[in-house]
């Protein structure tokens, strides 16, 4: 099953998806399996971290944001190649094992939407298998 989210982010965060990749793996029916999350978008991507204290997000985005600040020395024309480095360290996609029509996160785990070149309209995809 393939199914199709539509979201709006702000300038430079993370959405939690966690409750929507959930219910997509509870209406597929499948009892053990895998889910694939991914997004379809080069300036923004998807993982899995903490999502019991917020603070983790801020300083994650607060790292790479150090880590990979816009520079003058950058020559995309678009001006947003440090969104595309951060996507890229991040990654386009997850993939989660589902057992008893679960997803065998661990206790502190949630699915992540990370934007980078806000604020958008964007959409990401969850297969279920």
């Amino acid at each position: 099953m393939l199914r199709e989210y539509s979201l709006n982010t702000g300038r430079n965060n993370w959405t939690d998806l966690t409750d929507r990749v959930r219910d997509a793996v509870r209406e597929s029916g499948v009892r053990d399996g895998l889910c694939l999350v991914y997004c379809p978008h080069t300036t923004a991507g998807i993982t899995i971290n903490e999502n019991a204290d917020p603070d983790v997000v801020r300083d994650l985005l607060f790292a790479l944001e150090q880590t990979y600040p816009d520079r003058p020395e950058f020559r995309h024309m678009e001006g947003n190649s440090a969104a595309h480095l951060k996507a890229s360290v991040i990654g386009s996609s997850v993939t989660i094992p589902v057992s008893n029509s679960r997803l065998m996160l661990g206790t502190w785990q949630g699915v992540y939407f990370c934007e980078f070149d806000g604020p958008r309209a964007r959409r990401f995809l969850v297969q279920v298998q």
